[in-house]
């Protein structure tokens, strides 16, 4: 395995300085932006598909490092009910598959989506619980009407560009979990996968070691990035908290720099689940933590997680 960094945390500095600080920090790979929520701070593919020359320049900023693009990722919600904002992330989306079949990328990392209740919806609606009954009949209406089709029509698209899908489980859009992860994979395509976050996961109360044994192959690319637990908020409150990022003492659970959330032994079983489940991908340095800046987050997580990166996986026992 590899360690890398989602440069959507250096949107403030050029590409150039984004990759000197990936190489300086020991990592080996990078994952790029290219639209959605994490919006285009250092590739725009609509302009780059229209100027050859500056993606063979891009080729050779990463080479020149001794780097790799593990991944391009545009996060956003081709299936918003807002059609010009559906229309949006999906133009990102096609534009960063056959941006990354140019680039020869093979993963790109996106959400889900999430539609709304029905075709007259303003806003997404994500459905959390099972009664009153009608927000079952919105789950079925989402997957048969939108989810299904839509993504059965873009695992198509990108096997000509052969290019895979990692959509990263995120609650608010419909695919959250292992359970729906695994059911867009069956339902619309072998080439959809994970791009496997564990701090979605912990403040949902799930184990990622138990979801990576049963994503197993599907896991095209990992995010490594923490999440922090308030025993109180979470006991008097419960895990669904809308309030805001900022209200660090009031949540429930907040984001954090690896090793803040959970402790070294969580991480290192994470890291070799992902080695017997035979991953040997990149995993890419994420910080959304309010409580640290961006650089002293970043090298904290790259010095914890280089102690732990497995490389090749062994050979023969010396007893075998």
């Amino acid at each position: 395995m590899k360690l890398g960094v989602f440069t959507a945390l250096f949107s403030n500095r050029s590409l150039e300085e984004a990759l000197d600080a990936a190489k300086a920090a020991g990592l080996a790979a990078v994952e790029l932006a290219s639209g959605g929520y994490v919006g285009k701070a250092h590739i725009a593919p609509s302009e780059l598909l229209q100027n050859p020359a500056a993606i063979e320049r891009i080729i050779e900023l990463v080479k020149e490092r001794g780097l790799t693009i593990s991944a391009l990722s545009c996060h956003g919600n081709p299936l918003h009910p807002n059609k010009e904002q559906a229309e949006a992330d999906h133009n990102d989306f096609t534009d960063t598959v056959k941006l990354a079949s140019q680039l020869g990328v093979d993963t790109v990392i996106t959400f889900s989506g999430c539609p709304g209740d029905s075709e007259h919806s303003l806003y997404p609606s994500w459905v959390t619980c099972a009664w009153p009954p009608d927000f079952q009949q919105v789950v079925e209406w989402q997957w048969t009407n939108k989810v299904i089709p839509y993504w059965r029509e873009q695992s198509e698209f990108c096997r000509s560009y052969n290019v895979r899908v990692a959509i990263e489980a995120h609650p608010g859009f419909v695919v959250y979990n292992t359970e729906t992860a695994l059911r867009l994979r069956r339902e619309a395509g072998d080439n959809i996968g994970v791009n496997f976050d564990p701090s979605h996961l912990f403040w949902q109360a799930m184990d990622p070691v138990e979801c990576i044994k049963a994503l197993g192959g599907a896991i095209y690319h990992v995010h490594a990035k923490d999440t922090s637990i308030d025993r109180r908020n979470t006991a008097l409150n419960g895990v669904l908290d809308v309030k805001p990022y900022a209200s660090e003492l009031e949540r429930s659970w907040i984001f954090r720099t690896i090793g803040y959330g959970n402790e070294a032994k969580v991480w290192k079983d994470i890291v070799s689940t992902l080695r017997k489940i035979g991953y040997d991908g990149v995993i890419s340095i994420e910080h959304e933590d309010s409580l640290m800046s961006v650089q002293e987050g970043f090298l904290k997580a790259a010095q914890f997680l280089n102690e732990l990166i497995i490389g090749e996986k062994a050979g023969e026992m010396w007893w075998a």
